[in-house]
């Protein structure tokens, strides 16, 4: 709870515009910076590290997939680091030393976290395979709550981070800081692809544990250095020199993300028959969409035999589709389709593409598989641009925090569920047949389908009944939140 408390809730309305700067393009891009690094470090984390588990050492992908999982699974945890950061200042700041201090700790827990994986794979290499022998569990045990931490030290940094730009920002430039900085997350995963595949070009695709070790180690020492230099090039002297916090009241952040609890946010999402549809359609299609980051690498690395720097750079081709497609759609593709055939016919795009991947593994194809990723960004853009669009349509304003908060906190969820879904199914695919390709089209095929089944949700999306009956529904559930 912030500490500021003002009688008159217009105050943000009151306060002199003129006494805070506003923010200027070339800060915007400053700040898009933190978001470039959380796009690198998510290279390492899933594109990377989950690779070395499934392939390198051979970890069973549900395992790999679940310890990874965690640092999604904490995402409940952003309610109260957004809450302290308005409640108790940090080096001085509100905002930025939270910003700070978050990422010095995930970068320096994504290093660990590559040591104790060394350790899951000494401890296999010992038992001969993997095997449920107290030495490998505990581990594995070990791994799985470095990236609790990891996923806490994001939430520490990144919440605070989303308020920093509520706070410098005004309603007027909100959308093009947003735009701006959401793009700078599309390119640190491009980035991120191409500079890790650099540094991994000499390692082959069956290459030694003790190459893989030096070769991994040096990335993740490279690497979140470099994401701790741009953090601090993005944030420092934002906040003091921009920052309208002190200007605005309580009552103004009181509808923000970071104070929605997971609570409010299930009773928002069922409070009528359109937010359930609604948000059924965002849940299945999240799901739909992320399951292939814990297998995407070990994919290319098992049936194409493509080394870590090639599957690493796979990232790129759907990252920068996924550019093209969040940048363009706004403008190209929605005023002439509108909102929700844009995000159907993304999601009918996103299945093709799921198809040419699997096709591309019975042709044995890179190029193919290439196109094919490609494709899955642009109509992930496409998708993703169409739903949010049409999100903002489908509240109130008076409500609006609330409910773009609570999505925040179920499509967190949903990314951790879709990373656990996919190792999962992996691995039973793996049981039930020994060819990969057919193990690995399991799961692009269950993500195609599920991509079908949120279009059924889509299509029954009234936006009119949305609006004539759901503020009412949504209103009575904060009313009784305040009681």
């Amino acid at each position: 709870m912030a500490t500021e408390h003002f009688s008159d809730p217009t105050a943000m309305q009151s306060a002199d515009p003129g006494s805070r700067p506003r923010v200027t393009l070339l800060t915007m891009f400053r700040l898009g910076l933190f978001q470039m690094g959380l796009g690198i470090m998510s290279i390492l984390t899933l594109g990377v590290l989950n690779r070395v588990l499934i392939d390198g050492l051979a970890v069973p992908a549900i395992i790999a997939a679940g310890a990874i999982a965690m640092h999604q699974f904490v995402a409940p945890a952003r309610v109260w680091f957004g809450q302290m950061s308005d409640s108790k200042r940090l080096f001085g700041l509100h905002r930025s030393g939270y910003v700070w201090l978050g990422t010095i700790c995930f970068t320096i827990l994504s290093f660990l976290a590559v040591q104790v994986t060394w350790q899951v794979g000494n401890s296999i290499s010992a038992a001969g395979a993997w095997a449920w022998t107290p030495q490998i569990v505990g581990w594995t045990i070990a791994l799985a709550f470095l990236f609790t931490l990891y996923g806490l030290a994001l939430s520490a940094g990144s919440t605070p981070f989303a308020a920093l730009l509520v706070d410098v920002s005004d309603e007027d430039n909100r959308s093009q800081i947003v735009g701006v900085v959401w793009s700078m997350l599309m390119v640190g995963i491009v980035i991120g692809a191409i500079l890790s595949g650099g540094l991994l070009r000499q390692l082959e695709a069956d290459a030694p544990i003790a190459s893989l070790q030096v070769a991994i180690d040096r990335l993740f020492v490279i690497v979140p250095a470099l994401v701790i230099v741009l953090v601090i090039l993005g944030t420092v002297g934002i906040e003091k020199k921009y920052s309208r916090f002190s200007n605005r009241s309580t009552f103004t952040k009181t509808n923000r993300e970071d104070k929605i609890t997971l609570g409010t946010a299930l009773k928002v999402l069922t409070a009528s028959r359109q937010t359930g549809l609604f948000f059924s359609f965002l849940l299945v299609m999240t799901i739909s969409l992320f399951m292939q980051e814990p297998v995407l690498e070990p994919y290319g690395g098992q049936v194409f035999g493509m080394t870590y720097a090639e599957t690493t750079q796979l990232n790129a081709f759907w990252g920068m589709g996924t550019l093209v497609g969040l940048s363009s759609t706004g403008f190209l593709v929605v005023p002439r389709l509108g909102k929700q055939r844009t995000a159907a016919i993304g999601c009918w795009f996103v299945a093709v593409s799921f198809s040419l991947i699997i096709l591309s593994g019975f042709t044995q194809n890179p190029s193919l598989l290439r196109g094919a990723l490609l494709l899955f960004g642009l109509a992930s853009g496409v998708t993703t641009t169409g739903a949010i669009s049409m999100m903002l349509d489908l509240t109130a304003a008076e409500t609006a925090g609330t409910f773009i908060g609570a999505w925040g906190l179920s499509q967190a969820l949903a990314r951790a569920i879709a990373t656990v879904t996919g190792g999962a199914v992996l691995s039973l695919g793996r049981q039930l047949f020994t060819n990969l390709v057919f193990a690995y089209g399991l799961v692009f095929a269950i993500q195609a389908m599920g991509m079908m089944i949120a279009v059924w949700f889509l299509n029954r999306v009234n936006v009119k009944e949305f609006q004539d009956n759901s503020r009412q529904a949504i209103a009575t559930v904060l009313e009784s939140e305040l009681d």
